[in-house]
This record gives C-alpha cells, sequence and structure tokens, in this order.
C-alpha cells in the first residue's frame, strides 16, 4: 500500500511539473508577443533603422508602419490579457516558484500595458512580498495606477506626453512625485539601478522635482 502510494505521489509530482514547464513556455511566447511590437515602435520613435523586410512583412512603408504595428498589438494585447486573467484565475500569480525566471514577469507586463492594473495590483503586490516577483515591477505598476489615478508617483517610473497649453507643442515630462527629495532612496530600496534623473534621461523625459499636479493640469492639455 505505502508502495502504491509512493507510486502516485510521484506521478502527480511528474504531472505538476510537466505542467509547470508547459505555463513556463506559454508565458514566454506571450511575453514575446507583448514586447516585439513595442520594441519595434520604439525604433521607430526613435528614428531608429529597422530591417527593410518589416515594411515588406506588413506590406506599407515606414510612414505608416506605426499605425499598422499598433493595430495589432491591441488584438495581441486583448488576447495576452484575457489568458493572463485566467492563469490567475487557475494558479493565482505564477510567480518565480512556479514557472522561474524571467517567465514570472511576463503576466507583470501584460496587466501592466493593461486597462486591469487598478484589479491585479494587490496581486502583483502580493508577489512581490513573497519574492515571486522583482519588487521595483510593483513600484512600477503603482507608479501607474497613481499617474492614471491623477495622483503623484513614489518612485519617478512613469513619464507623460502631452500637449503644452501655451505652445501646443508636445512635451514628455516626468509625471509629479511625492516627496521627491527622497524618491532615489525608495528607488534604491525598491531596487532600482537608475535614479531617476538617470531614468528621466532613458526616457527622454524632463525632470522637474518641485512640479505638482496642478501645475501639471494647468501647463497641459488634459483631454
Amino acid at each position: 500500500m505505502r508502495f502504491l502510494l509512493f507510486i502516485f505521489s510521484c506521478l502527480s509530482v511528474s504531472a505538476f511539473g510537466q505542467q509547470a514547464i508547459k505555463l513556463k513556455h506559454e508565458l514566454d511566447s506571450m511575453y514575446v508577443l507583448d514586447q516585439r511590437n513595442r520594441e519595434w515602435l520604439t525604433k521607430l520613435g526613435n528614428n531608429q533603422p529597422l530591417t527593410d523586410s518589416l515594411s515588406e512583412v506588413y506590406k506599407t512603408d515606414r510612414s505608416k508602419l506605426a499605425g499598422v504595428l499598433w493595430a495589432e498589438q491591441t488584438k495581441i494585447d486583448t488576447t495576452n490579457l484575457a489568458r493572463a486573467e485566467a492563469i490567475i484565475k487557475q494558479h493565482g500569480y505564477p510567480g518565480k516558484s512556479l514557472v522561474g525566471a524571467p517567465a514570472n514577469e511576463a503576466i507583470f507586463y501584460i496587466i501592466q500595458h493593461s486597462n486591469k492594473i487598478n484589479t491585479y495590483l494587490p496581486a502583483i503586490k502580493k508577489a512581490a512580498d513573497q519574492g515571486e516577483l522583482p519588487f521595483y515591477q510593483y513600484a512600477m505598476m503603482l507608479d501607474r495606477s497613481l499617474m492614471y489615478g491623477g495622483k503623484p508617483q513614489l518612485y519617478g517610473t512613469q513619464a507623460s506626453c502631452r500637449q503644452i497649453k501655451k505652445t501646443k507643442q508636445s512635451r514628455c515630462f516626468v509625471w509629479p512625485i511625492a516627496n521627491a527629495k527622497a524618491v532615489n532612496e525608495r528607488r534604491k530600496q525598491a531596487g532600482f539601478e537608475l535614479t531617476v534623473e538617470e531614468n528621466a534621461n532613458r526616457l527622454n523625459a524632463a525632470y522637474e522635482p518641485a512640479i505638482t499636479v496642478d501645475e501639471v493640469r494647468q501647463t497641459y492639455v488634459f483631454e
């Protein structure tokens, strides 16, 4: 009897391991789909060279490529999000202990690029607190939630690009930060390697430490 229980236990562990491997491969594929077009769009926005074959694949010239890529990405994001929600419902957040790294980050990015941030922010925080996900990623999602809610962010990870009311010119800027004097210490504790100033430079965004949300609303166009 004990032998049979041992065999059954081994088979159960093996089945669970195969399920985890299958899930890991699926998450890896979902992450690629989440990032690929965004990487190309970033290169387009920065006027970086792209392979000529990309225009050939999408049967359009470079001037129209961004619109085509975004249209495709919108469909991908919808499909990815639906699957991500089903995975969370079945497994909880699929963290490092289940699928390893970096597959544990895939669903974070899918949610970060969705309109469901506030729905899943508690699950992301729980995963980060338990070491299943890097804490700095929770910090990024928290910042985005605060920005979308019209509140100051905490870690300075989010930038916004808007039209200036007076000049009608577009400008990218770091969204206002609560207690900006301490932001780099918070960033360090969260696991960020760059300072807020270095991150602003990476984002090609202006950084004004003292600016408030009210001042931003007075300066920029909000639809």
